[in-house]
């Protein structure tokens, strides 16, 4: 695949599965996002970096409806989040996986009833056996085939990881947004669950959005980055371009 600016240059011919135009929103004198434009194309994985508090979750969650921006377009998958309603919403959602911080696994349920769970909630109906290829597929996938009876409390920190993108995985999504998809994991689980995310990206031509702070893992999983300060961008490209550029505010980031 392709990386970094080729996804700007042949812009034209991509097929956009998020665009974002003049974003606008502030919590009372704070003014997080600054006329924001954002694209994601298909099959990228693009990273937003930024400092922390500038915007980059406040960000996630205007796309998957959570926070209404004050002025400004979104679009998934070519619809208008900020006028769909609640059964319009809930669909755009069943296609962007979400990949939480914290994982967000059930406790009180083993690996497999957490991967259910989506099928369940979205209402959709699957014999066991297309239940239990799908387990299987989303398992195998994040190399944890083996897993289906644990508990949460059984797993280390990259497992964890694992079990969760493979939840997310299980709805099969278009999209997915990573929210800090390697914090509090030690260096080389780091580096394997940026890998698995590249394996992901090619096995499912997902599209993702990818915040994160981990320059190491950024430089894995990137093809394209998009540096969110003041509220707005700041600068984008390669890993490979930013690192090599001059401006005291992108430099920082890379020393």
């Amino acid at each position: 695949m392709s990386k970094g600016r080729s996804y700007i240059d042949q812009g034209n011919s991509l097929k956009p599965m998020i665009t974002i135009e003049g974003l606008n929103l502030s919590f009372g004198d704070n003014h997080v996002l600054r006329d924001l434009n954002l694209n994601l194309y298909k099959g990228e994985n693009l990273t937003v970096l930024g400092k922390s508090g500038s915007g980059k979750s406040v960000l996630i969650k205007c796309i998957i409806g959570l926070i209404k921006p004050d002025s400004g377009s979104i679009k998934v998958l070519g619809q208008e989040v900020t006028y769909l309603d609640s059964d319009e919403l809930y669909d755009i959602r069943r296609k962007t996986g979400f990949l939480f911080q914290s994982n967000a696994l059930y406790d009180s349920m083993s690996v497999r009833e957490n991967l259910e769970f989506p099928l369940r909630r979205h209402g959709i109906e699957k014999s066991k056996d297309e239940v239990d290829e799908l387990v299987h597929e989303a398992l195998t996938n994040v190399g944890l085939p083996e897993t289906e009876a644990m508990m949460p409390s059984e797993l280390s920190g990259g497992m964890k990881k694992r079990i969760a993108l493979a939840r997310t995985l299980i709805l099969k999504p278009d999209i997915i947004l990573y929210d800090e998809p390697t914090t509090g994991l030690d260096p080389i689980t780091g580096k394997e669950i940026s890998h698995l995310m590249l394996d992901i990206q090619e096995k499912y031509n997902t599209s993702a959005i990818i915040i994160s702070h981990d320059i190491y893992g950024i430089k894995i999983v990137a093809n394209r980055i998009f540096m969110l300060i003041d509220g707005k961008c700041y600068d984008e490209g390669t890993y490979s371009e930013l690192i090599k550029s001059k401006d005291p505010k992108v430099k920082s980031f890379f020393e």
